[in-house]
């Protein structure tokens, strides 16, 4: 599994626009058969949020780049953006790749 924490520092006057944006894509993203969860957090600063997404391979992940979805939200949020969002790469240790199902 390859998973992707993405770390986003939204507009305080975005925040539901962004929310619903983000919602879309995560609700068509799971759809996705190279994706087995794609979480959407909101912190306890309620600008700040995360993406958890863990996919089979890593070259599912940039299929996930190339939908229709992902690029309608990539270009709907970008001047919502505090900043620049960030993430971070893992592999996964347990559970091994049949305890995301």
């Amino acid at each position: 599994m390859f998973i992707v924490h993405v770390f986003i520092h939204v507009k305080p006057d975005c925040v539901e626009d962004f929310k619903a944006a983000t919602l879309a894509n995560a609700k068509n993203s799971i759809q996705e058969a190279g994706i087995a969860r794609f979480d959407f957090l909101q912190d306890a600063d309620p600008n700040r949020f995360v993406l958890i997404e863990v996919y089979r391979t890593p070259e599912d992940a940039v299929r996930h780049k190339e939908t229709a979805h992902y690029q309608t939200w990539r270009d709907t949020v970008a001047d919502m953006m505090a900043e620049p969002r960030s993430s971070v790469k893992y592999t996964n240790i347990a559970p091994d790749e049949n305890g995301w199902d």
